[in-house]
């Protein structure tokens, strides 16, 4: 497909199921993006708004034109676009006026930035009480850290995220290499927002929502690694065992690896049949029952470990399948495209994007008998649509142009993207 050519919208069977809501997107990055994204793959209607410069991740990652990375494109379909300098009293103005028939607004800067732009839950409310005015940012805004910027890594580190690499492993704290925080926090948000758009059909009213990214993100990691410190006083210094065994992960065969997880007392003494020492599952009183295994756990995935290096993968996953006992392919950034059963359910779909030609797009992870979330627009260029959506709003095409011209907005005309130059 050639550059600049195409339409906006990708043809989608049915309307989704939260057609019919408008959604006021002030997010940028990843956090507040990956919830949105979700909100509009659902079928609502959402209004990217972008400042001059621009979503800072559009930048990230190789691209065919500036302002459209990938990181950008798989965090932002189903949206359009439209740019306005809030940092002027005719953006906030503009602003407002998209506000006002608005079911959803969401943000992820700080609050107290928020009201410095003027567009604090307060000032919104006035002119659209039925808003639900939802935040995704760093803390609570009850404790003393309300004011503190938060990331991703930041989260990993606060969260003990990173310090049960050391536990697990030794060596000092580590990342995951992934955006974990800020994609979880999104859709922890996606539920919140949709609770609330539930409870306002009831009472006729909008209500302020915050979903704070540290609270989020201790809530998830300690449900798992609470353990004994659960109890006044505490039964233990905290941490799931089975997850902090040095011997889980992945495990090394002849010529690769394999991912298997043996865990209850039938696949436990389905493998050692498979091995041929199924009579030691019966004496071995470390082995033969569930709690006994939970606390010689770094012990039984030690030997697991090393049988599973005498044979190649395949025979593993081909053995490991047929006595139904959990086991998978170590996938890496390649092999990833070639896996059978993403290939057969069509998981990974071309897309012809408008500017920037043939992609790669992930498809919506679920499957609905009627109204099928999909993505239901290309993600889009920076100020694709605020011609469209600010006359869609009342805004008269002389206003349109004089508002353009002194730039409180900013418009992207048809045509090619500007190309990256190496």
């Amino acid at each position: 497909m050639t550059p600049g050519t195409g339409t906006a919208e990708l043809s989608t069977a049915k309307p989704g199921p939260l057609n019919g809501l408008r959604v006021i997107d002030l997010t940028s990055v990843l956090m507040g993006p990956c919830c949105t994204q979700m909100l509009g793959d659902l079928g609502a209607d959402v209004i990217k708004v972008e400042s001059p410069d621009g979503d800072m991740v559009r930048e990230i990652g190789p691209a065919r034109h500036y302002d459209m990375g990938p990181i950008y494109l798989n965090a932002n379909r189903s949206k359009r676009s439209v740019v306005i300098d809030l940092k002027t009293d005719q953006g906030l103005a503009l602003i407002f006026r998209l506000l006002s028939d608005a079911d959803i607004l969401v943000y992820n800067v700080r609050p107290q930035a928020m009201e410095r732009l003027g567009l604090s839950y307060e000032k919104v409310r006035e002119i659209n009480p039925r808003i639900i005015y939802a935040g995704v940012f760093g803390y609570a805004q009850e404790g003393p850290y309300a004011a503190r910027p938060a990331y991703d890594d930041l989260m990993q580190g606060a969260s003990t995220l990173a310090s049960l690499f050391s536990r697990s492993g030794g060596g000092p704290p580590r990342y995951v290499p992934n955006a974990l925080c800020d994609r979880i926090t999104g859709i922890s948000a996606v539920g919140q927002i949709l609770a609330a758009v539930y409870e306002r059909t009831a009472s006729g009213e909008g209500q302020r929502i915050d979903i704070p990214m540290f609270e989020t993100m201790v809530n998830f990691v300690l449900s798992d690694h609470l353990g004994g410190l659960s109890y006044d006083p505490p039964l233990d210094g905290g941490g799931y065992a089975r997850q902090l065994s040095p011997s889980r992960r992945p495990y090394k065969t002849r010529d690769g690896y394999v991912s298997a997880l043996i865990y209850t007392d039938k696949q436990w003494r389905s493998f050692y049949r498979l091995i041929g020492r199924e009579e030691e599952f019966d004496l071995n009183p470390r082995i033969s029952s569930f709690a006994a295994r939970a606390l010689h756990i770094d012990e039984i995935y030690a030997g697991l470990e090393a049988i599973l290096a005498t044979r190649t993968t395949q025979e593993w996953l081909t053995s490991l399948t047929q006595a139904d006992i959990p086991a998978t392919v170590v996938h890496d950034l390649d092999s990833i495209f070639d896996d059978e059963h993403l290939k057969a359910t069509g998981f990974f779909e071309p897309e012809d994007h408008p500017s920037e030609g043939r992609l790669t797009r992930m498809r919506f992870p679920g499957t609905w008998s009627r109204t099928q979330p999909a993505a239901r627009r290309h993600a889009p260029r920076h100020g694709e649509h605020t011609r469209e959506v600010l006359r869609e709003a009342g805004v008269p095409d002389a206003e349109i142009r004089k508002l353009s011209s002194d730039h409180i907005i900013a418009i992207a005309e048809p045509g090619p993207a500007q190309e990256v130059t190496q």
